[in-house]
């Protein structure tokens, strides 16, 4: 699987990585969600067991095996200028054109929190 970044999309995702190690994690969540699902990028400390890599650039992205019938071979990641938000599309079809990016570092161990449909928390 590859993702093809857009060069805006490519400085805004090395800007929210910051200084600190992790890795992203291009996630189709379904659990709890009243709709279909949504797609999110988290970042996540290192890939979960079972994550397959995804070639994009030099990020560290990676997606979940069993999520990865959700998407196509070959994708690409742009960012909205005026948003924090970003678009995944496919030459077939768009994923979605409101994805955000939830940083999910360091919050291994941490009781889970009950979440509204389609919401994934993130630290406070």
């Amino acid at each position: 699987m590859k993702i093809h970044l857009t060069p805006l999309a490519e400085k805004r995702l090395k800007k929210r990585l910051g200084s600190q190690p992790g890795t992203f994690k291009l996630f189709y969540d379904t659990v709890d969600c009243g709709c279909d699902g949504i797609n999110v990028l988290l970042i996540l400390d290192k890939p979960d067991t079972g994550d397959l890599h995804v070639e994009a650039g030099d990020l560290p992205v990676v997606v979940g095996n069993q999520h990865e019938i959700f998407y196509e071979e070959q994708l690409k990641l742009d960012a909205d200028e005026n948003t924090s938000s970003f678009k995944l599309s496919s030459d077939s079809q768009l994923y979605g054109q409101n994805i955000l990016v939830r940083d999910m570092r360091g919050l291994e161990g941490v009781e889970p929190v009950q979440a509204s449909a389609c919401e994934v928390r993130t630290r406070s």
